[in-house]
């Protein structure tokens, strides 16, 4: 038997480039959870190196600082999230999620044929 069919929505936001995204929130999200951008970047198995370039890229991009970095030290370094990323995280997922149901209710009503199309196919 097939698979039913799906619509996947991603939002992606843009000034005069792509400065956030699916991955640019995970990517703060493991920097809030382990307090660390090297350790976020090797839970996403990425190369601390590009997910440097990630946040800058954002942050260039937004006009606003996403993280607050420590270099290490006697006691380590680390990084924690900005107010401004903390509300950035916040709209983008609360903007994904009415997205995501609008989506699915507009796919719905949209393809509402398409059950009729595969059994008239397989009679």
């Amino acid at each position: 038997m097939k698979e039913e069919i799906h619509a996947n929505l991603s939002v992606r936001i843009f000034t005069d480039q792509k400065c956030f995204g699916p991955g640019v929130a995970q990517l703060l999200r493991y920097v809030d959870e382990l307090h660390s951008l090297r350790a976020a970047a090797l839970a996403m198995s990425m190369a601390y190196s590009k997910a440097w370039t990630v946040i800058h890229n954002a942050e260039t991009g937004l006009g606003f600082k996403l993280l607050c970095s420590v270099t290490g030290g006697k006691n380590g370094g680390g990084a924690v999230l900005t107010e401004e990323a903390r509300k950035m995280i916040s709209a983008y997922e609360e903007y994904c999620e009415k997205l995501h149901a609008f989506g699915d209710t507009l796919f719905e009503e949209t393809f509402a044929f398409y059950h009729d199309l595969v059994k008239e196919n397989n009679a």
